[in-house]
């Protein structure tokens, strides 16, 4: 057997499922960095609005790099990127234009929307860092187990891609605003929220991807390099 035979199977990205995906996940990107904004408290728990969706995200990355590969997840990611930057210079932009006569939401406007760019900051950091590392992990653990053991690489990637994400994540945008044990709360609730909420979403997550397999006539062909 050749070491091409051996290497993991991939789906080409220029199928036309590969940009709706990517789509999907950017969309999930810039509306969780809005959402997150706001800290929302549960009980004894402290979590922000981006607890809503930005789980989605990572397993939308994990969709990615498990049909696709890490270097077709990594474009998606510095799209998402770039994006998230764009975003926050629009709404800054926003904020310093002149206000219309009599619209007088220009407070209520900054104090959401002007705290955009230091979430996306935040967001940007700890995204680049976690999603990179989960792809490239979700990527190294398939070369192992080929297409065994799904359960094993999505759920392995998203322990260290979440740590790191929520770490600095956390950290950037909310520390010296919380302090403590609520700081010390929100990195830990954060952080085991997202990554059971993938737990817990994994038979959907094993769904999608084999529908997607399943469809992209180009997935037996081995498109690693590409």
């Amino acid at each position: 057997m050749t070491q091409t035979e051996r290497a993991p199977h991939y789906a080409r990205a220029s199928n036309s499922i590969y940009p709706i995906i990517s789509a999907v996940f950017v969309a999930l990107l810039v509306i969780s960095n809005v959402g997150a904004t706001k800290l929302i408290i549960f009980g004894p728990l402290i979590v922000d609005g981006g607890a809503f969706l930005f789980p989605l995200v990572y397993i939308t990355g994990d969709v990615l790099s498990e049909v696709y590969g890490f270097k077709a997840a990594r474009r998606t990611i510095f799209l998402g990127f770039a994006m998230a930057i764009l975003s926050a210079l629009t709404f800054y932009a926003i904020q310093l234009s002149p206000s219309a006569p009599g619209w007088e939401n220009q407070a209520a406007f900054e104090s959401i929307l002007g705290f955009v760019p230091r979430i996306v900051l935040a967001s940007v950091c700890g995204f680049l860092v976690g999603q990179l590392l989960n792809s490239y992990v979700l990527v190294k653990i398939k070369q192992r187990t080929q297409e065994s053991a799904l359960w094993f690489r999505l759920i392995g990637s998203t322990v260290v891609g979440e740590f790191a994400d929520t770490l600095a994540f956390c950290t950037i945008a909310f520390y010296g605003i919380l302090t403590g044990k609520d700081f010390l709360n929100y990195v830990i609730v954060g952080y085991v929220y997202k990554t059971l909420l993938e737990v817990v979403l994994l038979p959907i997550t094993y769904r999608v991807i084999a529908w997607i397999k399943a469809n992209e006539p180009s997935y037996e062909v081995n498109t690693a390099i590409v």
